[in-house]
């Protein structure tokens, strides 16, 4: 497998003086399935659109499988593209919508039926040949657009928030659909969306956006258990921030004082420096434990549940700890919300799972 299959080197866009990207490195590896993932306006979809040749960049250059693409129009690189709006013309039915990109390819008619044939195959479409834009369902649809994408049978797929004008059931039905079919053919894609679910669910690695700026490039379960900043911790699923200040190190973990809650030794992942103020440690739902008695965690503290809010997965507290207001988010799987308001009960915190970050 080539590790840098796709090299993006010193990537900047600008328009005017807005960065849309900015100064952005990394390679791809032959076979991924990658995420841009980030809030709107973050440089994601130009930065797919980049790889795409739809626009050029003012600095940085961009290579495919070792030839340089920078330059090339859309059409002379390896790659397809899939559209939010699936671009399906409506005036023509499933199979010459397909048959649409390989017009200028030189393939022969029998050429043409194959491919057409096998990616109708692929995307479990056979039998809807006939049909047209209007005759068919949104997930229909979008498998018509990946449909048209594959059958030029590029290296390179770059998928622009496919699933997004999808409703929740058929967006996860597609997911799977989506991540099967590119274990099976086996090429790259690139796959741009603001859906953090979206993203950790289907992905190899996801590079995480903001400000034309990648924040973290990881696995999804590593972004997710060991965020490199608060705008990642943030973004990539619910948290508690809790406010705090480091003191002395001690190995691999450092010693903090957690605003309201106390002195404790913490993981030092980050490397962050002796006696900073400007740290917060962020704990994940399922690292919070209430209770109504007092556990053997790391961190116990008695409160008072003044109010909570169901929210499915999750529960939101608003408690009070030493006479402080606080709101923290738990998992709901290990009680029952409705019993905890206006009682007073114990907070645990497993003090492993905190990731220390500093703010910048």
């Amino acid at each position: 497998m080539n590790e840098n299959f796709i090299q993006i080197n010193g990537i900047s866009k600008h328009f005017g003086n807005v960065k849309a990207v900015d100064d952005v490195s990394f390679s791809i590896k032959e076979g991924e399935f990658f995420s841009l993932l980030g809030p709107s306006g973050c440089g994601k979809t130009t930065l797919l659109r980049l790889l795409a040749g739809f626009e050029y960049p003012t600095n940085g250059n961009l290579l495919i499988d070792g030839s340089d693409i920078t330059a090339l129009p859309p059409d002379k690189r390896p790659t397809n593209m899939v559209f939010q709006n699936y671009a399906i013309f409506p005036h023509i039915n499933v199979e010459q919508n397909i048959k649409f990109g390989l017009r200028k390819l030189g393939l022969t008619d029998d050429e043409i039926k194959k491919r057409v044939d096998d990616v109708l195959a692929l995307v479990k479409l056979e039998g809807y040949e006939e049909r047209f834009s209007g005759q068919l369902s949104g997930g229909q649809r979008q498998r018509v657009a990946l449909a048209r994408a594959l059958v030029r049978q590029p290296k390179v797929l770059l998928l622009d928030e496919p699933l997004g004008a999808l409703d929740k059931k058929l967006r996860d039905e597609m997911q799977l659909e989506l991540r099967t079919l590119q274990k099976e053919i086996g090429i790259t894609f690139v796959f741009v969306t603001h859906d953090q679910q979206e993203a950790i669910s289907m992905s190899d690695r996801v590079a995480v956006m903001s400000e034309g700026k990648i924040q973290q490039l990881s696995a999804p379960n590593e972004l997710y258990k060991n965020p490199e900043n608060i705008f990642v911790s943030d973004f990539i699923g619910e948290t508690n921030f809790l406010k705090a200040s480091t003191k002395s190190k001690d190995g691999d973990h450092i010693n903090v004082a957690i605003e309201d809650l106390g002195d404790f030794k913490v993981k030092n992942n980050l490397n962050i420096p002796e006696n900073s103020s400007d740290v917060v440690c962020s704990v994940r739902p399922e690292s919070m434990m209430i209770s109504r008695d007092k556990s053997d965690w790391d961190i116990c503290l008695e409160a008072k549940i003044n109010q909570t809010s169901y929210l499915g997965e999750m529960t939101r507290f608003y408690v009070e700890v030493s006479g402080i207001n606080k709101v923290i988010t738990v998992s709901s799987q290990h009680f029952d919300n409705q019993s905890f308001e206006n009682n007073t009960c114990f907070i645990s915190i497993s003090l492993e799972d905190i990731s220390l970050l500093q703010k910048k």
